[in-house]
């Protein structure tokens, strides 16, 4: 696996410095895995500057919404009811490079599944 998506989730957890989604980190990094954040996932979990948060985005690459990540999302909220715009987008970045999502919200993803079956979905 080259690449792994984070979602908000995973982002606060490293914020909060929990072992697992940490071990996770510096693995992918060591390893040379790239690790994506969709921008609204920025936008969901960033509230100000600080060392930590700067020091978290330096590991990540931010992914910019594209047009075929935001129709492909829409297309998943269409299909799948209560799912939230960031989590499509989270699913429909995994999907189109046929990767994992890290999360702590293992249930709304796993409905969007449905329509993105062939992300894999972990817990941090």
């Amino acid at each position: 696996m080259n690449e792994l998506t984070f979602d908000t989730g995973a982002l606060i957890a490293l914020e909060r410095r929990r072992q697992r989604i940490l071990q996770v980190l510096t693995r992918a990094v060591a390893l040379r895995v790239r690790i994506i954040v969709p921008a609204a996932v920025v936008t969901e979990w960033w509230r100000g500057r600080s060392k930590v948060r700067e020091d978290i985005l330096s590991k990540l690459v931010i992914e910019p919404l594209s047009e075929s990540i935001a129709k492909l999302a829409g297309d998943a909220l269409a299909a799948v009811e209560g799912a939230t715009a960031v989590d499509a987008m989270v699913m429909a970045s995994a999907a189109l490079r046929g990767g994992a999502v890290y999360t702590s919200d293992r249930d709304d993803l796993e409905a969007l599944r449905a329509f993105f079956p062939s992300v894999r979905i972990l817990s941090v």
